[in-house]
């Protein structure tokens, strides 16, 4: 059943993505419709996101957000879909990686990187990345546990050249590329929820006691690798532009927990900012701090 579904899926997906852009986003308006109205996807989840975050704000300004949430999520939808029949010169014209020539000296230095991403306006588009750069881009994933959609979105992630490789696999992928001394950005998507131990670093995130991997901040350590917070700037619809700011050049040298620390003050004034062009429907809260053993 789940590989019949699948390839209804693939077909339709398939053919709608032949279409235009502007088509798309006509598409897209309907999908909001069906999503926000006929269904309610998460809306409580949303909901109840929005005014903890935001408990200043009024029940009409939450609502404006959440609306513009899941306008967005339909953009994002279709925007991701279409990568299937995008050439590097399509996506390269509306997703500008800006000035990558600031990081020319850590390659020529020898240095691999950490990027630090969040799920925030189209993450999907961050493979595009690999056109403008002579880094190998190695995005770090949590595989799907349907295999078959698990294999096409791996497919859509990788088409530009880049290498997706699950969160176990990272140490020895590093391993495997500096061998062959090819120089590597590693991207991180780390707002995602750790698991509910003690081994996750806390704080006070949106508002929120929140929990984050600790992974990326160990890797950039252990190899001293520069980290740097990446994120993309919504132009207009359907067109972005690459910003990044360095949160570390030399790890090793940083008080702990700095980076994660860092990354997630950073990404808050971010999403403050624009809070439309979050993923305000993943269940970010749903484990609270662990209690510590006397």
């Amino acid at each position: 059943m789940k590989r019949a579904g699948f390839y209804i899926f693939f077909l339709f997906a398939y053919i709608i993505t032949l279409l235009p852009f502007r088509v798309l986003y006509l598409l897209s308006d309907l999908i909001f419709i069906v999503i926000y109205h006929l269904i309610g996807y998460r809306r409580e989840v949303v909901e109840k996101n929005l005014k903890n975050t935001f408990p200043e704000k009024s029940p009409e300004e939450l609502n404006m957000i959440g609306r513009g949430f899941y306008r967005h999520l339909c953009d994002l939808i279709v925007e991701t879909l279409k990568i299937m029949h995008m050439s590097p010169a399509d996506i390269s014209r509306r997703f500008d990686t800006g000035d990558l020539a600031q990081y020319d000296y850590l390659y020529r230095e020898g240095k691999d990187i950490v990027a630090l991403c969040g799920h925030y306006n189209n993450w999907e588009w961050f493979s595009a990345i690999q056109i403008s750069t002579s880094f190998k881009i190695i995005t770090i994933y949590k595989p799907l546990k349907n295999k078959y959609f698990d294999r096409y979105i791996l497919n859509l992630r990788t088409k530009y050249g880049t290498t997706a490789t699950p969160m176990q696999n990272i140490l020895r992928e590093l391993v495997r590329y500096r061998k062959e001394n090819i120089r590597t950005i590693s991207g991180f998507l780390a707002d995602q929820t750790p698991p509910q131990d003690e081994n996750a670093y806390w704080t006070t995130f949106l508002n929120q006691e929140t929990g984050f991997f600790r992974g990326a901040e160990k890797i950039a350590v252990k190899y001293d690798m520069p980290v740097i917070f990446v994120y993309p700037v919504k132009i207009r619809r359907g067109y972005y532009k690459l910003e990044t700011k360095v949160i570390a050049e030399h790890p090793k040298d940083e008080a702990p927990e700095y980076i994660t620390s860092r990354y997630s003050e950073i990404l808050e004034e971010l999403i403050r900012s624009k809070p439309e062009y979050w993923l305000w429907s993943h269940r970010r809260w749903k484990y609270k701090r662990p209690l510590k053993n006397d």
